[in-house]
C-alpha cells in the first residue's frame, strides 16, 4: 500500500465522518419539527443521498470529477450520509408496532423515490 492509497482511505474516512454528523445534525433538525411517529429524517437523507450519488455519478462520466473526488464523496461523505441500516431497523420497528401499512409506505417510499432521485441527479449531471 502507498502513501498516496492511505492519504486516499484517511480522505474517504473523513468525508465519511463528515457525512455522518450532517445526517445526524439533519435528522434531528426533522424529528424536532415532524416529530419521531415516522422516520421522515432518514427518509430525506436517503433521497438526497440517491439523488448526489447520480449526479456525482455523472459528473465523474464526463470527466467534469476525478475518480479520486467521486469517491471521496460517494464511498465517504454519502457513505456516511445515507442510512440503509437504520432505515431497515426503522421499518421494522414501524412493524412491529402494529403500523404494518406505514411500514410498507416507509420501505416504498425509500425505495422508489430513492431510484428516481439516482435517475434525476444522472439526468442533471448529463446538462452541466
Amino acid at each position: 500500500m502507498t502513501w498516496m492509497t492511505l492519504i486516499g482511505a484517511g480522505m474517504v474516512g473523513i468525508a465519511g465522518a463528515l457525512g455522518a454528523v450532517i445526517r445526524y445534525i439533519l435528522g434531528r433538525f426533522i424529528v424536532e419539527r415532524a416529530g419521531s411517529q415516522f422516520p421522515f429524517g432518514t427518509l430525506l437523507i436517503n433521497i438526497t443521498g440517491a439523488f448526489f450519488i447520480g449526479l456525482l455519478f455523472t459528473l465523474a462520466n464526463r470527466r467534469l470529477i476525478g475518480p479520486e473526488l467521486q469517491v471521496i464523496l460517494a464511498t465517504g461523505f454519502l457513505g456516511g450520509y445515507t442510512t440503509f441500516s437504520t432505515m431497515s431497523w426503522e421499518g421494522v420497528q414501524l412493524a412491529r408496532g402494529g403500523s404494518t401499512r406505514q411500514s410498507l409506505l416507509y420501505f416504498g417510499g425509500n425505495v422508489i423515490p430513492g431510484l428516481l432521485a439516482v435517475t434525476s441527479g444522472l439526468l442533471l449531471g448529463r446538462c452541466l
